[in-house]
Order: C-alpha cells, then sequence, then structure tokens
C-alpha cells in the first residue's frame, strides 16, 4: 500500500504540474479578467509543492510551519476570494468570511504553542467557511441557466472538486490520528481516497480552463 501511495503523490505533483501548465497556457487569454488569478495560483502551487517535495524544513522554517502561518492561509483566501467576491458579488460575504478564518487562526497562534492543534484548527474553520461557500454557488447555480450550461461553467468544476477534495477528505483528518492507530486498514482506504481526490481536484482546475468560457 505505501508503494502505490507513493505513486499517487507522484501522480499529483504531475496533476498540479498540468493544472498549472494549462492555466499558464491560458493565462494570456484571461488577462482581462480575475481568472488570470486563478492561474497565477496553481503555478504557485505547483512550485509550493514541487519546493517543499522533498524538504522536511528550509533555513530553520519547518515545512509545517510554513504552511499553516502561511501556504494553507493563502490557499483558504483565494478560495474565499474566488466565491464570494467574485463569483457570488457579495463583498461583505467575503470580508466575514476571511476575518472569522483569519482572527480565529490569529487566537489560536497566540494561545497554543502546539502547532497541531493550530493547523487542526485552520483545517477546522478553513473547511466549514468553504463548505457554506460551496452551498451557495450550487444554490446560484440552480437558480439560473448556469446548470444547463454547466460544461461552460468554471465554477462549475470548480465546485465539484471542491467537494470531492476538500469535503469528501474532511472527515479523514478529522479522525486521522484514530484510524491510525486502531483502524489502520480503513486509514489506508482513506488516504488513498485523499491522494486520488486531490488529483482530480487538479484535473478538474484544468478541465476549467479548457472548457469553462472566460464570461462564468
Amino acid at each position: 500500500m505505501e508503494e502505490f501511495h507513493n505513486i499517487l503523490r507522484s501522480s499529483l505533483l504531475v496533476a498540479q504540474f498540468l493544472a498549472a501548465l494549462v492555466g499558464t497556457f491560458y493565462f494570456f487569454r484571461l488577462k482581462n479578467s480575475y481568472w488570470k488569478w486563478f492561474a497565477i495560483y496553481l503555478v504557485f502551487i505547483f512550485i509550493q509543492e514541487f519546493f517543499w517535495r522533498n524538504r522536511s524544513s528550509f533555513f530553520g522554517v519547518p515545512m509545517k510551519g510554513y504552511y499553516i502561518y502561511f501556504g494553507t492561509v493563502l490557499e483558504w483566501i483565494f478560495f474565499y476570494w474566488l466565491y464570494a467576491l467574485k463569483s457570488l458579488k457579495k463583498k461583505r460575504l467575503f470580508l466575514v468570511c476571511s476575518l472569522i478564518y483569519l482572527i480565529t487562526i490569529g487566537i489560536a497562534i497566540l494561545s497554543s504553542k502546539d502547532i497541531n492543534q493550530v493547523s487542526g484548527l485552520s483545517l477546522n474553520v478553513g473547511t466549514i467557511i468553504l463548505t457554506l461557500l460551496v452551498v451557495l454557488e450550487f444554490i446560484k447555480q440552480i437558480k439560473n441557466d448556469d446548470i444547463l450550461r454547466f460544461r461552460e461553467n468554471k465554477m462549475f468544476y470548480i465546485n465539484i472538486a471542491m467537494v470531492l477534495f476538500y469535503l469528501g477528505s474532511y472527515p479523514f483528518h478529522v479522525y486521522a490520528k484514530e484510524l491510525y492507530n486502531e483502524h489502520k486498514t480503513i486509514y489506508d482506504v482513506y488516504f488513498t481516497y485523499f491522494l486520488i481526490s486531490n488529483c482530480i481536484m487538479y484535473l478538474l482546475f484544468t478541465a476549467s480552463f479548457i472548457w469553462g468560457k472566460m464570461e462564468s
């Protein structure tokens, strides 16, 4: 199983590279649209993942610390921006979601020395907020003709990706330690899902550039 997981980890990096490559290819077509930032985001994610692939620290900064204090924060805020501000066009919702997340994580960082607790809280709060935005986005698509043109809707691909990976793997993150210690077989199966859904997420991001319309 470990060998299979290593193959999936390598496949994930390939999927991230493909998404970044396709995003770069479409960048100039999207340069007058906010979707150009999605392309830049995917390039950043690939560089970040490639950089930390075989490193546990860099100039004294541990990998986990980097993700908790910067990498993961950037990912959550970017998706709040994409969903709330750009797709749903609700500036106040974006500000509220971002502030709730940042204030919660800020308090956790100041009050706890356990990096794992901060990481867990970041995941819990980030996923709960994202779930709300995903539901609102689905409601938006259902209420108008977007659902009939789902193949051309960039947010349709991104929404499905969020459901499969972030929401689908959320229970795994919550109970990972317990599953690993008491139900290793279930842990291995769920970890496999985590890796596969992560790969599919980036393939869906890639599809959003190829089939999605800039106006969506």
